[in-house]
Order: structure tokens, then sequence, then C-alpha cells
């Protein structure tokens, strides 16, 4: 029987509020992309210098630009903040703002460490191997727009990982770590190799002991059926030698079942509302730890032994939506490795990524377990 969703706040509340002094001895190892990002509003209608009214949704803009077919148009994009970027510097933060040790691999800047980076790295080891890449985040009221300046990720490769960080020292950072970050697969072309090298040159010298790996495609739409295909069959056999979890968004489940020849809704209400039959079919065929699926409303995940949804604090009006996702996985892959049940390690997903859209910034552990013991139920 599922337990009620505040006795599930409760518990997972007490138990994190305990867990806060051994925070600090769980180390990680993230990576491996970077990007600056710019949240952007695009202006509807300006008024006077300060004053607009933005474009509120996906629709309307697209509408906008199909008028301008066959003649120009003219776009304001009001720039309201500049911040760290890119699935891992992202995750990573947030873990680090939770009391994790974290180390951070990838493209920060090379050879110095881009400025908005700063507060990251006093709070994370960071070891920077490339320039980051830049991403403008169009924010509406129903989703996102990412446009993205990707060149610098082809740096992110095997030759510079290893000539950058040293093979002796990446294989020690990961032999201590108790999570390992592994995300972003689509817009790092050699992530798969990353993976592949990882698992040939890398795991075989680790010492047996408990390990969380979390991997995270990050939207996997423009990777042809094979890449994906190749992706999957390497994960595969990760996963036959730690606790792999699989995290995907609604729309990403979607695509990866797709590949996988499973048959699953894809109307956004019916694909959410199957999010838990879903994340047991995916897990199931790919043989994993652990499939953890995202919406905007909730979550749900599947382990061999059990599967679990649960609602999240969703709001209307989020102060910002870029990152969401990112520190959704943060505040699972914390009550995995803490080892709290699916439905408590929901809760710590839905309850870091809630606190994040309400306040624009990370919560630290003791935050964390405050927002959980009294979470908000989802808006309508």
């Amino acid at each position: 029987m599922k337990p009620p969703r505040e006795q599930v706040c409760q518990s997972t509340a007490a138990k994190l509020s305990a867990a806060l002094p051994t925070l600090a001895g769980l180390p990680a190892v993230i990576g491996f992309d970077g990007f600056v990002d710019e949240i952007i509003a695009v202006v509807d209608k300006r008024y006077d210098r300060t004053r607009y009214d933005p474009v509120k949704t996906i629709a309307e803009l697209g509408q906008k630009i199909l008028r301008a077919a066959g003649q120009s148009s003219n776009y304001e994009m009001l720039v309201k903040q500049t911040k760290l970027g890119g699935n891992g510097p992202i995750m990573a933060n947030a873990l680090a703002a939770m009391g994790m040790s974290v180390t951070y691999i990838g493209n920060l800047g090379f050879p110095a460490v881009h400025p908005v980076f700063a507060e990251f790295t006093s709070r994370a080891h960071t070891i920077s191997i490339a320039d980051p890449g830049h991403t403008l985040a169009l924010e509406f009221e129903d989703g996102k727009l990412m446009l993205g300046k990707h060149a610098s990720l082809g740096d992110i490769n095997w030759e510079n990982l290893i000539s950058r960080v040293g093979k002796q020292k990446l294989q020690s950072l990961i032999d201590s770590a108790r999570l390992i970050g592994l995300v972003n697969w689509t817009m790092l072309p050699f992530m798969s190799d990353i993976w592949a090298k990882l698992e040939a040159e890398i795991l075989p010298g680790l010492a047996r002991r408990q390990r969380t790996m979390f991997v995270d495609l990050a939207d996997p739409e423009k990777r042809t059926h094979d890449d994906i295909a190749q992706a999957m069959r390497i994960l595969s056999r990760l996963g036959a030698q730690m606790d792999l979890i699989l995290g995907l968004n609604l729309k990403e489940s979607c695509e990866i079942a797709a590949v996988l020849g499973l048959n699953v809704p894809t109307d956004v209400g019916a694909a959410e509302a199957a999010i838990e039959t879903t994340a047991r079919a995916l897990r199931q065929k790919l043989d994993v730890g652990c499939v953890v699926i995202h919406p905007r409303g909730g979550a749900a995940a599947a382990t061999a032994e059990h599967s679990a949804a649960f609602d999240g604090p969703y709001v209307a009006q989020p102060r910002i939506s870029t990152g969401a996702g990112d520190h959704f996985n943060a505040g699972f892959c914390l009550g995995r490795v803490l080892g709290l049940s699916l439905e408590e390690s929901l809760c710590t997903g839905v309850a870091t990524s809630g606190y994040y859209v309400r306040n624009a910034q990370s919560p630290t552990g003791g935050q964390l377990a405050q927002f959980i013991a009294t979470l908000p139920r989802p808006q309508q």
C-alpha cells in the first residue's frame, strides 16, 4: 500500500536531519559539461525603460515567428540573470550546497576558470579541462527554449580528460566516490566513448565497495537512433558493475522507450499518468539498478524490487525553472546514497527542485529538511 504523502515527508525530513553531520563524508565525482547560462525573457510590449510585458508562452512566440515568415522581425531578449549552467555544474553545485564533498571535472574555462563559476569553485573541488559552452535560456510560463553554442564541448574527450586530470588521479577520485554523476550525454559528442573507456580502463581497478552511478541523457532527440541504442547498451554493461540510476524527464522517457521498442503513451497527459509503469518497463529492459522519471508535477522510479510515485510541490509561477531537473537529480541521488526508501528519495528529489524554483537558489541540507517537513501540495 502506498504510504501517505505527509508520512513520507515526515520520515524523509527526520532521516535527512539526522544524516546532516555525515554528508561531508560522502564524496561525489560529477562531470563533464559546463555552460555560462543567460536566463532570458522575450519582450512582447515595451512601455518604457523598466516596464514591459513578456511573451508568456512558447506557443505565443511560435505564432510571432510564423507571422514573420517572408518578412523580418526583431525580438528583444532581456537578460534577467547570468549564472553557471550545464547539467553537471548545476547538479554538483546543489550537492555541494547540501553538504556533500564534491569534485567536479568539466569545461569551466581553460586555462582560467570563467568568473561565473567562482562561487561554485568555493563550494567544490573543481578540475577544469576546457572552455564552457554558452546557453540562452528563454523562459516562458509553459516551458523553456535552450539556445546553445556547443563547439567547446568537443574538447570533453578521453584524451583531454586523461592529459589534464591524469589517469591515476581520475581512478583515485572514482575509487573513493560514493556517487559518480556522468551527465549531459546528448551535448557531449564523446560521452559514449568516455563511458566505454571508464568501463574498460578504470572500473576494473576499483576497490569493491558500494557506489552509485547516475546518468542523465539531457534531451537526446537530436541524436540518432543508433547513437542512443549504443549508449543504452553501454549503460546496461555499466549497470552490471555498480548500482546505476538513469534519470529522465517525461519527453526523454518516451524517446528512450521508442528506441528500446517499448510501447508507452506519448500524449503528454497519458505519458505523465503512466510514469511509474514506464519506469518499470525501462528499468527491466535496460537491466540497471534504477530508472527515475521526473515531469514537472512529480516523479516516479523503479528498482528491481519496487516502484513508487510521488507528487511534487509544483508551483505555477516559479522564480526560475532552468536547472530544476538537475536539482531533482541531486536530491534524488542524495536520498539513494543515504539509503532512503524509494518514496523518500523521490521526496528529496522533488523537494530539492521545488525549493530551488521558489527561491532561485540551491538549499542547504538543513533548509531542505525544513522544507520537506512542511512540503507544499502542488498548485493547480
